[in-house]
């Protein structure tokens, strides 16, 4: 299970660059859901850990499958994806590793 922001401010977006597999890649605050933990706490933590942004979620945009390839086993992911209100900036907070900046 994943969640993601989808953040829009004065017409703008808030994305993140980071590595990847494939390369740096632009992408949404977005992350995998930790035990115990709710949707709405998850999109929060990982928008935060990624931007360094406080957000909230306020509305389910969609859900969303993939599965990431055509083998029968195959990881399936299952996305929450939220919009909701920005929040400040936290200074001095690190961003995750592989994140290259926030946009």
């Amino acid at each position: 299970v994943t969640v993601a922001a989808v953040i829009e401010q004065d017409g703008r977006f808030l994305l993140v660059e980071e590595e990847t597999p494939e390369g740096v890649r632009l992408n949404q605050p977005a992350g995998h859901l930790d035990p115990g933990e709710s949707l709405i706490e998850a999109c929060a933590r990982e928008t935060l850990e990624e931007t360094a942004h406080r957000f909230t979620p306020l509305q389910l945009l969609g859900v969303y499958l993939w599965r990431a390839g055509a083998q029968a086993d195959a990881p399936t992911y299952l996305r929450f994806a939220f919009t909701g209100a920005l929040g400040e900036v936290v200074t001095g907070r690190a961003l995750d590793d592989g994140i290259v900046r926030t946009l």
